[in-house]
């Protein structure tokens, strides 16, 4: 599994993958069941991650969870 810099657990299940390069891309997933399931990515555009990203990462995986 990747650490940090590169990835970070961001607690319930969640993590969140760092992708650095020109443009800095996000992708948040989860595991379940021997599977990674990818939740959400988007463009970080300021420092802080914005709470409506996670807020629809974490909704998405009430979903999965609800239906696996």
């Amino acid at each position: 599994m990747l650490g940090m810099p590169h990835t970070k657990m961001l607690g319930g299940g969640l993590f969140e993958l760092r992708i650095r390069g020109k443009e800095e891309l996000r992708i948040f997933y989860c595991f379940k069941q021997r599977t990674i399931y990818l939740l959400h990515a988007f463009k970080k555009q300021k420092q802080q991650t914005p709470q409506r990203e996670l807020l629809l990462a974490q909704s998405r995986m009430k979903e999965l969870t609800h239906s696996i």
